[in-house]
């Protein structure tokens, strides 16, 4: 039985992840003084998705550089949710804050690309957006811009999903 139980784990555990990219936002170096020394500490802010749709962030955090990173990747992918991608942009514009952060997303004409700063763009090309307009206003702390998008991101929904909610059709939606 105990053979069996194994081999199922084993299974699972070498299964190829589907299509899950990963990309590094940024690594952050900390400093602790200690009477032996100075000891350094790393954080990795890592976004993971599959470019289709599912999308997640994590942070990791060890003595080494490719531990905290790994650490973060792990993180990223217990987190993943799902937003939605109407046509390569967002169905909508939306506006969020975490902490000092803000953030303005737009959606664009098919062409445009994403016009985005650098936290913000790592997690909307990790969603598989290809056209977006956004902008980070106030905080420019990574963390917090990372969330406040997700934040963002988590918000919006599609036709389908508002049509559901009011119980209309998704012609009604659209033409009031």
């Amino acid at each position: 039985m105990r053979d069996n139980n194994n081999r199922r784990r084993n299974d699972r555990d070498n299964q190829p992840e589907s299509d899950i990219k990963d990309r590094l936002v940024t690594i952050n170096r900390s400093t602790k003084t200690t009477k032996g020394g100075r000891t350094f500490t790393f954080t990795g802010i890592v976004v993971v998705g599959d470019e289709k749709g599912k999308v997640g962030h994590g942070a990791g955090r060890s003595r080494e550089v490719v531990t905290a990173i790994q650490k973060g990747i792990e993180d990223a992918k217990k987190k993943m949710v799902e937003v939605p991608v109407i046509n390569g942009t967002v169905p909508h514009a939306q506006e969020a804050v975490y902490a000092g952060a803000r953030v303005l997303i737009k959606p664009a004409t098919p062409g445009t690309g994403v016009i985005a700063g650098g936290a913000m763009r790592a997690v909307l090309e990790s969603a598989g957006i290809k056209d977006v307009l956004a902008k980070s206003l106030g905080s420019s702390n990574t963390q917090n811009v990372v969330k406040a998008t997700f934040k963002a991101l988590t918000m919006m929904r599609s036709a389908a999903e508002v049509a559901d909610l009011r119980g209309i059709s998704v012609h009604r939606v659209f033409n009031g």
